[in-house]
């Protein structure tokens, strides 16, 4: 019998989704399985999409539905391939479990089907090695065994793998529906939350309902019974404030024109040092730098193509362990640059080479 559950619980797990009809938006994979519950037969399944779609609670749910508590343990197997990746874990966990004889035992209210199911979540991140000896396993049990993969990235998974199983694609959650979720939850949990600060949390999160759900819940608890506001969200997302951003925009513009080069570099090297000091991480600068860069009118489309470029190359340091304070430096100094020169067509293309 499956082992009772903590009354308190992550809110990400208090309100995960226990059946089929409460998922949210994948409108195609939830017919798939509300008719493979009325059916009894199920296709190996591939779930890909951003996170914190549905994926993983799409299969959870159907697998609560499909099997009692009595009986879930010995027919449900779910890992995390992230951490259980190798060709040793699918030779050894994965085959010992799916080669297992199937009982016959029927449960009231349950179709218990005579197939096991295997949920492997985040199946990117299996070795080509393992996903090769994975498709064996799938085609020598499949007559007892059905499997979930569940990824971000399907071009990920080898195509003999992909291609034995029936593919949805998770999209990402608009806006309203991630607030009207956080909005029943705050109901649930008899907080006040404006529709303002929820829409504020849901930006911040881009369509990743698990994200959202988690940043409340750690915004209710930094907030210790007072109001939510702003500045606590922009805390527990490492978002930095609009007007902070503004500020970057309109302080290089200030530095363009106060002439000499020595302190315009002083200048760039200090607002640089500032952000840095304040904690900003400099990823996210790039990432709301783009969204407020991109509707601007006193940049023309030569000048935001090259500051685009110049943002991708910036992000690109940063993966490869670049030393943030550079890396802002740079982005600052190509700013200054393209609104020094924004007629200077050679240079602007000369900055997105160098």
């Amino acid at each position: 019998m499956a082992p009772s559950l903590p009354e308190e619980l992550p809110w990400v797990e208090k309100y995960r989704p226990n059946k089929i009809k409460d998922l949210v938006y994948q409108q195609e994979a939830a017919q798939l399985l509300h008719n493979c519950l009325t059916s009894g037969n199920l296709p190996h399944c591939l779930f890909y999409g951003p996170p914190g779609t549905g994926k993983t609670s799409a299969a959870l749910a159907f697998c609560k539905e499909l099997f009692p508590p009595e009986i879930y343990k010995d027919r449900v197997l779910e890992l995390n391939a992230s951490d259980e990746r190798g060709i040793k874990v699918v030779r050894e966990k994965i085959k010992r479990f799916a080669q297992g004889s199937v009982s016959s035992a029927q449960f009231e209210g349950f179709p218990c089907p005579p197939f096991k199911i295997i949920i492997l979540d985040e199946a990117d991140a299996i070795t080509p090695d393992a996903q090769t000896a994975l498709r064996r396993t799938m085609e020598q049990f499949s007559k007892i065994t059905r499997f979930f993969l569940l990824c971000n990235y399907v071009t990920r998974v080898i195509d003999p793998l992909a291609s034995r199983c029936a593919k949805f694609r998770f999209r990402s959650l608009p806006m309203q529906l991630q607030v009207d979720r956080l909005r029943y939850i705050v109901d649930q949990e008899g907080i006040m939350v404006s529709d303002d600060i929820l829409q504020t949390l849901t930006s911040c999160c881009n369509g990743d309902l698990r994200r959202a759900i988690m940043t409340l819940e750690s915004a209710y608890c930094l907030a210790r019974g007072s109001n939510i506001t702003d500045e606590i969200i922009n805390s527990v997302t490492w978002r930095v404030p609009d007007h902070v951003i503004s500020q970057i925009d309109s302080n290089c513009l200030k530095i363009c024109s106060s002439g000499e080069n020595t302190l315009q570099f002083s200048e760039l090297r200090n607002m640089a040092i500032e952000f840095i000091n304040n904690g900003y991480p400099v990823s996210e600068i790039i990432y709301q730098l783009c969204e407020a860069l991109i509707p601007v009118n006193h940049l023309n489309k030569l000048q935001k193509s090259v500051i685009m470029i110049k943002f991708a190359q910036a992000e690109k340091m940063l993966i490869d362990g670049s030393d943030e304070l550079l890396v802002l430096m740079d982005i600052f100094g190509v700013l200054f640059q393209v609104y020094n020169e924004p007629d200077n067509v050679e240079k602007l293309i000369w900055l997105t080479r160098n």
